[in-house]
């Protein structure tokens, strides 16, 4: 299998996994699938909805929309474009945290559809910061960037870190992540904040923010289940995007 072909094929898997965006012309000539491989990609692709997202505030701004209702419209564009992919997952992991007594039930409750009143309060505040930050922003492109960037970058880091909580689903079956990859998707993560935000100041602070997130959530998430899931990596991806987002509309 060709080098281009290995690269179509992670972005295939990347793409399909964190995105509702029409991604199978990749498969003509793509090799075989493989998900801990792609992890490389997930920076990307959190760069590609954050850029979306800073657009339409861009936009809507400069038609006259006041800034807080066009954050309002930048991150429902970007739900959509994830599917709310994210957004579910912070909120059965903290249904879970919250409402299980031990490890078993606290998967239980994860796996279960229906939404708590953790998870409905982890959604609120979620949505909350990540709006009025994105308003904030002087700069909503670079901010809503580095922010989906960052943020993906900092589920690689906590599934690298984590062994899988249960034996089933995409992030307990895919094994052990290639050093190459996981370095790859950090270094992207690391050249796009170095390069977007005004000040190098703020890109350091920035990625000590997503860095910090991805620890606490992996440290939290080994004491309540002893490893990780697909909702620990997507309430990670959540709360470091609000922690990046933060910091990019710090005056």
């Amino acid at each position: 299998m060709s080098w281009i072909a290995r690269r179509r094929a992670d972005l295939l898997a990347g793409l399909g996994l964190l995105t509702r965006l029409p991604v199978g012309w990749l498969a003509r000539g793509a090799g075989p699938v493989d998900m801990a491989r792609s992890v490389w990609t997930w920076p990307l692709a959190g760069l590609g909805v954050g850029v979306v997202g800073g657009g339409v505030l861009a936009v809507l701004s400069l038609a006259g929309v006041p800034r807080l209702p066009a954050a309002g419209w930048a991150v429902a564009v970007q739900i959509l474009l994830t599917g709310g992919l994210h957004e579910d997952g912070l909120a059965d992991m903290a249904d879970g945290f919250g409402g299980g007594r031990d490890r078993a039930r606290k998967l239980e409750i994860m796996r279960d559809s229906r939404i708590g009143a953790y998870g409905v309060l982890a959604l609120v505040l979620s949505l909350l910061l990540r709006v009025t930050a994105a308003a904030a922003a002087a700069h909503p492109i670079a901010a809503m960037a580095v922010a989906g960037t960052l943020s993906r970058a900092a589920m690689t880091g906590v599934l690298a870190a984590l062994p899988p909580a249960r034996g089933d689903g995409i992030a307990g079956t895919m094994g052990r992540i290639p050093r190459p990859a996981l370095g790859a998707g950090l270094l992207v993560a690391a050249l796009v904040a170095a390069c977007l935000p005004p000040t190098p100041a703020r890109a350091g602070a920035a990625c000590v923010a997503a860095a910090v997130s991805a620890a606490g959530i992996a440290r939290l998430a080994r004491r309540q289940i002893g490893g990780q899931t697909g909702d620990v990596l997507g309430g990670t991806a959540s709360i470091a995007e609000c922690a990046v987002l933060t910091i990019m509309a710090a005056a």
